[in-house]
């Protein structure tokens, strides 16, 4: 049995299958003549969560149209997964005791990839019923500038090029939109989903600087660029859902179902993708309305839409304390003891030790009440639900990739506040995982053998840095350390300056004294 529409009018041999209860061929035509979303990044947790937001509304009777969705950085994933499936994802939900469920999505209507389809793309943008343009491009997606806060090359050769030649993902969005305002001028909003804060603001930063070039050098004018920003909003949003590259394991099971062709795909650009997602129960989205088209009513499955000011505060509370943290922990010290899923590492007592005093030692004290979500009820399922959960095959590589980008956000916050209080000293489980990430840029675990540290932009340069470092070395110099330790771009603060440097220096020193040490330092902080 394919992943067909037409193999969904045998519903018989869809057996513990939830099947759409919408005519997809129907919902494609409406949306086609007049679309309402268009998502950019058509990757695995768009497919489990909004798409299937989008299918319950569909299913709901509140939304006649579906997402179209467009790739803009990897083609494969809609000539290899998309389109040999009618478009069709089957999203596995897996459950902590081991219950799979399954249900076909077949709310994204039409799939397109920007190289190829940028005029069709074009006719999207320019109708008047689109409502909003979402994102899940990674925040690398969003990043105009390399690790030296240089313009990279082909940004700077659109600038110069203008809105009709330009070849990078940003400059062509923002030439959608301005020829968008030119033909039918109804304003719209671009809401990016991605798990970067303040991602909304990162989306407009980057659209913004493209547009101002294209001022400067004669392309648009005063009024047009008003115009622009009069029209055109930029939503912030928190998003919330463990969504692991798909497993084969679950590949095979779906086979064994009758399907055919469940393996995983790796792309030529290194994109995990399948016919299939897997991903965890719980989610959370909340949105800052800012829609000036209108929006989905996506509050009526589970969205929570509010104000600027509280969409900050519960990604905060999410990103600095509850859930970001002690999954960058688990990354870390997963990749140096020689681990491959997350939900084993919460079996090892002094790891499951480890993100407790994180998160509720040393987290909570200072946690953001975002006034929306319980950061009590949200952690507790954190810590007893959803790391433990054995059937999420979320791994600790995948995690500690860009980990250099997200330690400012995921433990400066709470540094600071201990600082602020004069009580940064009290300090002492997060000062550990900070000079774990040192003890892993060695790219040597905990048995002394090498492995391979997960993608990072700033890996070449933080690992050049630490030339000639080894472990078991009689006298193991500090200066390269001791350097990277003041970097505030890192850090999110001079630790310095907080007190704290001495202590990471002391931990890293004794996780660099030759194998098991890393081990031993754990035992010896936590026990």
């Amino acid at each position: 049995m394919k992943l067909s529409l037409q193999s969904l009018t045998q519903q018989e041999t869809w057996k513990d299958f939830k099947l759409p209860t919408f005519d997809p061929a129907a919902v494609a035509s409406k949306t086609f003549d007049r679309p309402t979303w268009i998502h950019f990044g058509a990757g695995n947790l768009f497919r489990a969560f909004p798409a299937v937001l989008a299918q319950r509304l569909i299913e709901a009777g509140a939304m006649e149209t579906g997402v179209i969705t467009c790739e803009s950085y990897d083609d494969e994933i809609v000539t290899k997964c998309f389109h040999p499936t009618d478009n069709l994802t089957i999203a596995v939900t897996l459950h902590p005791d081991g219950h799979m469920g399954k249900e076909v999505i077949a709310s994204v209507t039409e799939t397109l990839t920007l190289q190829h389809d940028f005029s069709r793309v074009q006719q999207i943008f320019n109708r008047p019923s689109l409502q909003m343009v979402t994102f899940t491009i990674t925040e690398k997606g969003y990043a105009l500038r390399n690790a030296d806060n240089a313009l990279y090359p082909a940004v700077v050769q659109d600038m110069h090029a203008g809105p009709a030649h330009c070849t990078t993902f940003m400059a062509k969005l923002a030439a959608l939109c301005l020829t968008r305002l030119e033909v039918c001028g109804v304003p719209l909003a671009l809401s990016s989903l991605d798990n970067c804060a303040p991602n909304g603001e990162k989306l407009k930063k980057a659209v913004m600087e493209i547009l101002y070039a294209w001022r400067q050098q004669g392309f648009l004018n005063e009024a047009e660029l008003s115009r622009f920003v009069s029209n055109i909003t930029f939503p912030c949003s928190m998003i919330d859902k463990i969504t692991p590259r798909p497993d084969p394991r679950i590949g095979k099971d779906l086979e064994a179902c009758g399907l055919e062709n469940m393996s995983p795909i790796i792309t030529s650009k290194k994109t995990y993708i399948a016919p299939f997602v897997n991903a965890e129960k719980p989610q959370y989205l909340v949105i800052e309305d800012q829609f000036p088209n209108g929006r989905p009513p996506l509050e009526q499955v589970g969205v929570v839409y509010t104000d600027r000011t509280h969409v900050d505060k519960v990604e905060q509370m999410k990103v600095c304390t509850c859930l970001n943290p002690p999954q960058t922990a688990l990354a870390i010290f997963g990749c140096l003891l020689g681990y491959h899923f997350i939900s084993d590492e919460m079996k090892d007592e002094a790891l499951y030790r480890m993100v407790h005093e994180i998160c509720l030692t040393e987290g909570m004290p200072v946690v953001i009440d975002s006034g929306i979500i319980s950061a009590e009820e949200f952690v507790n399922e954190v810590l007893t639900d959803r790391l433990i959960n054995p059937f999420i095959p979320d791994t600790p590589q995948r995690i500690a990739t860009d980990t250099s980008q997200k330690l400012a956000i995921r433990f400066g916050r709470t540094i600071n506040e201990y600082q602020s209080k004069g009580q940064a000293y009290q300090l002492r489980i997060i000062p550990l995982v900070l000079a774990g990430w040192l003890r892993y840029l060695i790219g040597v675990d905990d048995n002394g053998d090498a492995f391979s540290c997960s993608p990072d932009p700033m890996l070449t340069v933080l690992q050049q840095k630490l030339t000639g470092l080894s472990l078991g070395m009689e006298t193991l110099p500090t200066n390269a350390i001791c350097e990277l330790l003041a970097d505030t771009a890192i850090f999110g603060c001079d630790l310095y300056e907080c007190g704290l440097a001495d202590l990471v220096v002391t931990y890293w020193s004794e996780m660099m004294i030759g194998p098991g040490a890393v081990r031993t330092t754990l035992y010896k902080y936590l026990f």
